[in-house]
């Protein structure tokens, strides 16, 4: 039938549960063409955004754009709350008493970046723009912007190489492009994985992949990097355990992105745990004046010894009870 030659922009290439099958099995990371084009959260730009929450601040993290061999972790930025108005007027090199909060870092020099934002807290008075969201497109039935987070950044704004431990990721890009590196997770002992800075689910790269130094981590050279350019419209499926150094190449990016849970999470909560009750056992003993500063800021304060214990306590229960359900009776316990 000729006709099947013109379906394609407003047909889906694939039902919701076909997506989801792919989603939760695909090893790769892939780009999902032609499956948002009817979402509202498309007209989600940074103008629309500003009017939506009105004078609301949130908080950006400031950087250098100038690219030095370590990476620049969280740690060692600054932190300015504004609104978007002042964020557009900054962006725009507008005169310095417009943008407010940003008149301190020359636009040229510096890039702004609201990342990890909830959704669901920063328009928590708007709750009808969550439906702007439809991730039951991709066969996950409920999950909208409530269940995501927005992430706004500046040309050259960036997120440090790292990977996830809980879950894939799905990326919806609304305004601008962003360039992504990726890495598999063969290549784990090639990128020097630190915890510190420490920050629950997040394991960080001692390099910093856009100008490695390759006398200090000449591992690096063995990587084999999956570069994606990722364009308003379309979504990106990071797998679980992939490295990914993401940067913005746009004047102005919005992104939208949900984690989606998967059965190993159990297991990684876990090791978490471990992490967790280990590396604040060390540091705090290490030095207690450090005023915790190994810690991200996107984690509050350093957890008691007890804390912790009660945290790794809950999720062992919770590794054993899914192993009870999911698991067959005939088959071996797991170590």
């Amino acid at each position: 039938d000729v006709s099947f030659l013109y379906i394609g922009e407003d047909v889906k290439p694939f039902t919701p549960e076909e997506t989801k099958e792919i989603v939760m099995s695909l090893q790769q990371p892939a780009v999902f063409y032609n499956m948002v084009g009817d979402w509202p959260a498309l007209h989600w730009n940074v103008e629309y955004l500003s009017a939506v929450l009105g004078g609301k601040t949130i908080q950006f993290r400031i950087g250098l754009k100038t690219v030095d061999l370590a990476p620049q972790f969280e740690t060692s930025c600054s932190y300015v709350k504004a609104t978007l108005d002042e964020f557009l007027a900054w962006s725009c090199g507008q005169p310095s008493c417009l943008s407010g909060p940003f008149r301190c870092y020359e636009y040229s020099k510096y890039w702004a970046y609201a990342d990890y934002k909830y959704i669901a807290r920063i328009f928590e008075d708007k709750p009808e723009i969550f439906k702007d969201v439809r991730w039951s497109d991709f066969g996950f039935s409920g999950r909208t912007g409530k269940d995501s987070t927005l992430w706004i950044g500046s040309e050259g704004a960036n997120t440090p190489c790292h990977l996830d431990s809980y879950g894939c990721n799905l990326v919806l890009q609304v305004q601008g492009r962003k360039r992504w590196h990726l890495f598999p997770p063969s290549d784990t002992s090639f990128l020097y994985p630190t915890r510190i800075p420490y920050e629950e689910s997040s394991v960080f790269s001692k390099v910093n992949v856009a100008n490695p130094d390759l006398k200090r981590f000449p591992q690096f050279k063995n990587t084999t990097a999956h570069v994606v350019t990722l364009s308003p419209g379309q979504v990106l499926l990071v797998p679980r355990h992939w490295w990914h150094y993401v940067e913005s190449i746009d004047p102005i990016t919005v992104s939208v992105n949900s984690w989606i849970e998967l059965d190993a999470d159990h297991e990684a909560r876990v090791e978490e745990a471990i992490t967790r009750m280990l590396v604040c056992a060390i540091k705090s003993a290490e030095n207690p004046s450090d005023e915790d500063l190994w810690l991200n800021p996107t984690e509050v304060e350093a957890t008691s010894h007890e804390t912790n214990l009660q945290y790794l306590n809950k999720a062992v229960s919770a590794y054993f009870s899914c192993q009870k359900t999911d698991v067959p009776e005939q088959a071996h316990p797991s170590s």
